[in-house]
């Protein structure tokens, strides 16, 4: 069995990795569809940063050293959403676009401030009852619309709602 614990970087030394190379993330946009397969609601993460301020953000963390992309992307996505949301992994891991976060403000539409991070970008349908873990407050289900909103997407720092953009229009949605 493959070793993949949360930690397998010390505080030190992954400051010190993010200082040096770009970091390897997958970011999952869930979503509910319907039974001709149209995204009828998308799940945005209500999260407090360490700095206090209150964001909605996608499904995101980090790929573990000897870790498959597709474990990492149920691994995430079972700690944010709960063991029983019933995620569909796609069966081509061919993500809708990679995102390239830079800790220096302009570079792309994304931004970090704590590293370059490379993060490749899945929409994921979720079937099951969702419920929030680790540090998430709470999960909202919006329509697309709502989504796409300048009020939600004045909510999602970094980027995210640039990210959720591409998802929603990859995946059809016509705002």
């Amino acid at each position: 069995m493959t070793e993949t614990t949360p930690g397998w970087l010390s505080s030190d030394d992954l400051e010190m990795a993010r200082a040096r190379m770009p970091i390897l993330y997958v970011e999952a946009v869930p979503v509910r569809v319907d039974d001709s397969g149209e995204v009828i609601s998308v799940g945005l993460l209500l999260r407090i940063g360490p700095d206090g301020t209150v964001s909605r953000t996608l499904v995101s963390g980090r790929v573990l050293h000897h870790e498959r992309v597709r474990d990492a992307l149920l691994r995430h996505l079972e700690k944010d959403l709960g063991a029983v949301a019933l995620p569909r992994v796609p069966a081509s891991l061919q993500p809708f676009t990679v995102a390239e976060y830079f800790p220096t403000q302009g570079v792309t539409a994304f931004h970090d401030p704590r590293q370059h991070a490379v993060s490749l970008a899945y929409i994921v349908p979720v079937a099951g009852d969702c419920r929030p873990r680790q540090d998430a407050l709470d999960l909202v289900w919006f329509s697309p619309r709502e989504a796409l909103s300048p009020a939600v997407q004045s909510e999602m720092p970094g980027g995210h709602g640039v990210l959720l953009k591409q998802a929603l229009a990859h995946a059809g949605c016509v705002i």
